[in-house]
């Protein structure tokens, strides 16, 4: 079900409701997500049909807008503590500039917010997962090396500072000069080239 296994149908809809979207719109999320009903085809044979209760269906055209509007509320979270953010679906970026001389309380600035982030998904049925989470520091050779944070403890979990991170399927590195992100398109590249190699020579045969 991906990002949605976790979403209820009804806050959604009261969400919507407490927003004063037109009655037209409502009515049509209403309909979407309501009063829909599932079955399991395995070798031939059908489950019982079941209520969906939970989650909207996988690939829908609302899906990503749904869940975009379910997680509004992180946006006051995170600007509450000074923090910037990108939200694309459930791919969530937060940053925050700082000079080398703060960076010790940026970084506690920056777990404040985790904490209340974390707090809030809880209640809104959703789950921070530490193991995916990414902390990257972004900055010249000379700023980095100055800097002596090499962990940060998200949640119960201590996540190292990573050199490089994919947003999005670009590979941005902590100097920003897309050299990761190049040598994976040449990685992916020489692999596709090799799989056609074996092709070729059938051809020219």
């Amino acid at each position: 079900m991906g990002p949605y296994v976790c979403t209820t149908l009804l806050p959604f809809l009261i969400i919507v409701s407490h927003r004063r979207a037109a009655s037209a719109t409502h009515l049509r999320y209403t309909s979407f997500v309501t009063g829909r009903s599932q079955q399991v085809a395995c070798k031939g044979q059908l489950s019982k049909t079941q209520l969906v209760q939970y989650g909207v269906p996988q690939g829908s055209v609302l899906g990503s807008v749904l869940f975009v509007m379910y997680t509004a509320e992180l946006s006051h979270i995170i600007t509450r503590h000074g923090l910037q953010f990108h939200q694309y679906a459930d791919d969530c970026q937060i940053y925050v500039s700082s000079p080398v001389g703060v960076v010790n309380s940026t970084v506690q600035q920056f777990l404040r917010c985790l904490h209340d982030v974390e707090v809030w998904m809880s209640a809104s049925r959703l789950r921070l997962n530490p193991s995916k989470t990414v902390v990257l520091w972004l900055g010249s050779r000379h700023v980095i090396d100055k800097l002596a944070i090499h962990e940060v403890q998200v949640l119960s979990s201590t996540v190292k500072i990573d050199s490089s991170a994919c947003d999005l399927g670009v590979v941005v590195d902590s100097r920003l000069t897309m050299s990761d992100h190049v040598a994976s398109v040449c990685r992916s590249a020489y692999y596709y080239l090799r799989q056609i190699r074996p092709i070729m020579q059938s051809l020219i045969r």
